[in-house]
């Protein structure tokens, strides 16, 4: 939030780097979440931060561009505040942890020392749902006590799309430099060919997303990857796969393959780049799934594709507890699903539907430690399928109060 004075760091000389005292990744967020609260400040809260930390912390931008940040990435500041005084209903912090989640333009503008920090492009910031190719430190505001409530922030872009993406910091206060070499900050960056010794950075290993929520659309252009069906146009890019596939190519009727079970079941769709390529249904029972419609692309099929799509699918099972799986296979393709497990179910007997033979097979798997079941955090099962690992809308919308507005609209109604 703050230009850096870049006389600040040559008037330091040649210091020595001071042995950190704990790593920022190390901090124990645990035993401070007793005392301490993190939540999304409302535009009220914002106001009273950025005033309170004025005084404190030189240069400090208006609040009025911490508001044009806040409409383009909620994200970008996290609230702390005292737990034994803090009222849900009235949110208000006594300190923050600020940051710009940078797309490339942004994070070499910063290595260059060209990024206007004190009023940024918001072109050159990634969007919620975007992973940034550097997270920077924007500003932190923690006196005293309140320090402690960074590892609770810190917690915040520790899942995607922030885990694993690289920390940067410029600090322009003693207390920042301090700050920085006590939790483990390298002096110093290296951004494609830049170096920027005006820098401070807190390498952190990326993170893969699960394999069914792999596909970015930022990706590679010969990338393979895999996503959940979320939207009408997942379902249409679903819909325009099978019918190339399956009518177009071996001749199924347009009522034997749309066959009422689209929208009772969950679909995944494989990219090659950002090229909607191949995509698999699974439907769920009460002890097993069973997975169907493969269909990849025949100018695709030199690729991994199928064998990807097929791996996300057993593993989003075993996220949702699953441990048996079914499925029919047209017996020329017996061999590929047993790649994977899958064999012929024991006393089947081959049937015929849409013109081809088919064997009914079967594979037992592992239900993943973590699956999704009662008694996860309930944030967790209302978040979007195969993306349980991310933080979800209706996470966002718990920082404001509740209302009740139909309620009271009622109430009112009712006295009227």
């Amino acid at each position: 939030m703050t230009e850096y004075p870049l006389d600040l760091i040559r008037s330091r000389g040649q210091l020595d780097v001071a042995k950190p005292r704990r790593l920022l990744t190390e901090l124990d967020s645990d035993r401070y979440s007793k005392h301490l609260v993190v939540f999304r400040p409302d535009g009220k809260a914002v106001d009273d931060l950025v005033q309170k930390a004025s005084k404190a912390i030189p240069g400090l931008t208006d609040s009025s561009v911490v508001h044009r940040v806040l409409r383009h990435n909620p994200d970008c500041v996290i609230a702390i505040a005292r737990k034994r005084k803090f009222n849900p209903a009235v949110p208000f912090g006594d300190g923050f942890f600020a940051f710009l989640p940078l797309n490339k333009a942004g994070l070499y503008q910063l290595a260059a020392g060209a990024l206007d920090t004190g009023n940024p492009d918001l072109s050159l910031i990634a969007r919620p749902d975007e992973t940034p190719a550097g997270i920077y430190v924007w500003a932190t505001f923690a006196p005293g006590p309140i320090a402690a409530g960074v590892a609770l922030a810190m917690e915040r872009i520790e899942v995607a799309p922030y885990a694993g993406v690289s920390l940067y910091s410029r600090p322009n206060t003693p207390e920042g430099f301090r700050f920085n070499e006590n939790l483990g900050w390298k002096r110093g960056a290296k951004v494609g060919p830049i170096y920027a010794p005006h820098l401070y950075t807190f390498p952190r290993t990326a993170v893969s997303p699960p394999i069914y929520d792999s596909y970015r659309r930022d990706g590679s252009e010969a990338g393979v990857s895999v996503t959940v069906a979320r939207t009408f146009e997942d379902l249409m890019r679903v819909s325009s796969l099978r019918s190339a596939v399956y009518i177009g190519e071996q001749e199924c009727p347009y009522e034997e393959e749309f066959d009422g079970n689209d929208l009772s079941a969950t679909h995944l769709i494989g990219y090659v780049g950002n090229e909607p390529a191949g995509c698999l249904r699974i439907r769920f029972f009460a002890d097993f799934a069973k997975l169907e419609r493969l269909a990849v692309r025949k100018e695709f099929r030199n690729t991994r594709l199928s064998f990807q799509i097929v791996r996300a699918a057993i593993r989003l099972c075993q996220m949702k507890g699953y441990k048996r799986l079914y499925g029919h296979s047209q017996k020329r393709l017996m061999n590929f699903w047993g790649r994977f497990g899958f064999r012929p179910l024991e006393g089947a007997k081959e049937f015929v539907f849409s013109d081809f033979d088919y064997v009914e097979l079967v594979a037992d798997v592992e239900k993943d430690p973590n699956s999704i079941g009662i008694g996860a955090d309930p944030y967790v099962l209302i978040r979007p399928e195969g993306r349980w690992h991310v933080p979800g809308i209706l996470e966002r919308s718990a920082a404001r109060k509740a209302t009740r507005p139909s309620v009271h609209a009622k109430v009112q109604e009712h006295h009227l």
